[in-house]
């Protein structure tokens, strides 16, 4: 078996890139040195979300050349889930490209937060080539549609991947809103069924995950599956370095969490949490 992809999302995606408008990169004379990260998934990702900064400048300007990169995203995603579905994933395969606009209009949300939540970054072009939460995004919203679509091992291959190249590690279930952005990132953790809404910002360190685990009923020695374990985080939510968000809480909107945080019951709308008193720190002087 082989994969062909018939449906128009070359065109609708070649249709995007000309419908880009500053600040957003248009120019078609950039040329990068070229970055490796290991899976073709993402490579090809990279030229079909944003060509402009990817040297595949071709893709602008020509429907075939996305049709190219869109067929060989299809059969390198085909190879992937096959050993999974054990049958043939085409159908699986042609929703994921065919949703591939749709994900590139959201990615331009997380782009905006980005440049908009961090007061370092000088360029979208910066944040799209530089920042590791929207690598992360980027890799998570193709894995999520992959999940949705019932191959969540293939796209907990794909989540397991961008985890070793930013140490963001959100799991493929994760429903994300519009306007999401992870600043550093590093040790960010994101628990299966966790939700977040809209401008969600995140800082390195947090963790969205489980506060207790329900025993198999079939198997002492082992955990049960398939139950709501972690947060709902609301719109215009911001969580502070090193934050510990556990359990199936729901975290309102408009809510501010600070730094080390330890947040297990539910917050209410337009509420501040912080740690109120902080440890006294001591200095002891050797001679």
């Amino acid at each position: 078996m082989s994969y062909r992809y018939t449906g128009n999302t070359h065109t609708r995606l070649r249709e995007s890139y000309l419908a880009d408008t500053a600040p957003h990169p248009t120019s078609t004379s950039m040329d990068f040195p070229a970055q490796e990260h290991g899976r073709t998934e993402v490579r090809l990702l990279k030229r079909l979300f944003f060509p402009r900064c990817w040297n595949a400048q071709p893709l602008v300007r020509d429907d075939a050349a996305v049709l190219d990169d869109l067929e060989e995203l299809g059969r390198t995603l085909y190879t992937g889930i096959r050993p999974y579905s054990g049958g043939d994933p085409s159908g699986t395969v042609d929703r994921v490209l065919d949703r591939l606009p749709a994900i590139r209009e959201t990615l331009k949300t997380d782009l905006e937060a980005a440049y908009k939540g961090d007061p370092a970054a000088k360029s979208h072009l910066e944040v799209i080539r530089s920042y590791p939460g929207f690598h992360a995004a980027t890799v998570h919203r193709v894995a999520h549609e992959l999940y949705e679509a019932g191959e969540p091992e293939y796209a907990r291959e794909l989540s397991e991947h961008s985890k070793t190249i930013t140490g963001i590690d959100i799991h493929p279930g994760v429903d994300v809103g519009e306007y999401f952005f992870i600043d550093h990132g590093t040790g960010v953790v994101i628990g299966e069924t966790a939700t977040l809404g809209e401008w969600v910002r995140i800082y390195q360190g947090v963790t969205l995950g489980a506060l207790h685990f329900e025993e198999s009923e079939d198997d002492e020695k082992s955990l049960a599956k398939g139950y709501k374990r972690h947060p709902d985080i609301g719109d215009n939510v911001v969580i502070g370095a090193g934050t510990k968000v556990l359990g199936p809480i729901d975290v309102g909107d408009h809510v501010s969490i600070g730094a080390n945080s330890w947040v297990t019951e539910d917050v209410p709308d337009h509420t501040a949490v912080y740690i109120s008193e902080h440890p006294t720190q001591e200095r002891k002087y050797s001679e």
